[in-house]
């Protein structure tokens, strides 16, 4: 089968189109002929890890020297990227039950990746669930990512409807999930995104978007009982007097400094930071599925790419001009 592989970091020429051995089910796993799989900010990570410093990775130390080792020390360990995915199942192990041959579905794979090939294999007990029937091929494999970790984060504050919302970094794939989530709880929600991707946010039913670029919004006097910081651009310094009384400043991204400021203000009282990981399940991809067939999630594509032109795809992306999900289409010809 076709993938594209990388066997050393660095610029998107790292990716090559190659021939690799087509995996095959095991007893409890399908086969997937994967049809869409997008370009999410995972992968230009993973391609790009070996530049990563303890001090320019997203997360904490603890975290850093954990995920080196997995993605490679010298070279990458996973050579084939992709963490999402829609296609239909080709075939199924001796013991699956919940599939048939030509099912279409939808997925995510996590930091195992993989889904940059014609094929891929999973559990059916993963995270992996019938393709929403509303959605393209394209549109259904831009969703799981971020709806899996935007609603993992949303659910540790417990939003109730009427509450105000501020999402920071709301035109990235977590972001976009969580302004159409946060609607979806009843919340109003503003989204704050640079200028090119106004109309997109807007786009995702946001009830009023902020252009950083104008407008700073930790000044404009508005207080919000969440500011969900995804990539942790702004500050609690910064942002607690856009927070109510009791708001809460919630953290996707974060260093030592924001897990001791979560301590402290759990024992203060009132305003709070909150750091957390995300964790996904086949429960929550089906409740993702459903949302999607409601019309309360929906995915936005910019461009599409063919598999062969991948590393144009991410040289696009990486150019910052996106306003949507980057995706790549796979053709199957009659003998694939």
């Amino acid at each position: 089968m076709k993938a594209i592989v990388y066997t050393q970091f660095g610029t998107p020429d790292v990716l090559q189109l190659k021939d690799v051995a087509k995996p095959t089910p095991k007893n409890n796993e399908v086969l997937i002929r994967v049809r869409a799989t997008p370009i999410n900010a995972g992968d230009l990570i993973a391609r790009k890890f070996n530049s990563y410093t303890p001090r320019t990775f997203s997360m904490p130390l603890l975290l850093w020297l954990p995920a080196r080792i997995v993605m490679g020390v010298n070279k990458p360990k996973i050579n084939i990227l992709g963490s999402e995915f829609a296609g239909d199942i080709e075939a199924v192990g001796t013991d699956v039950t919940l599939f048939k041959k030509g099912d279409p579905v939808f997925g995510y794979l996590s930091m195992k990746m993989g889904a940059n090939a014609e094929y891929l294999t999973m559990p059916e007990k993963g995270l992996v669930a019938a393709k929403p029937a509303n959605m393209s091929y394209e549109e259904a494999a831009a969703v799981p990512y971020g709806a899996l970790t935007a609603l993992s984060l949303l659910r540790k504050v417990n939003i109730q409807p009427g509450q105000k919302v501020l999402i920071n970094g709301a035109s990235g794939g977590i972001g976009a999930a969580a302004v159409q989530l946060a609607k979806h709880y009843g919340a109003e929600v503003t989204g704050v995104c640079g200028t090119l991707r106004v109309d997109f946010v807007k786009a995702l039913g946001a009830d009023k978007v902020i252009d950083y670029n104008k407008e700073d919004f930790t000044r404009n006097g508005e207080t919000y009982d969440l500011i969900f910081d995804i990539l942790n651009k702004s500050s609690f310094a910064r942002c607690k007097q856009s927070l109510t009384a009791n708001g809460r400043y919630l953290l996707a991204s974060f260093k030592m400094k924001q897990l001791a400021q979560m301590l402290w203000t759990s024992l203060t009282g009132g305003k709070k930071v909150i750091c957390a990981l995300s964790s996904e399940s086949r429960e929550d991809l089906l409740l993702v599925k459903e949302l999607a067939e409601a019309g309360k999630l929906n995915s936005i594509i910019d461009k599409c790419y063919p598999l062969e032109q991948t590393a144009d795809a991410h040289r696009y992306v990486e150019t910052g001009r996106k306003r949507g999900n980057v995706v790549i289409m796979i053709a199957h010809n009659a003998a694939s």
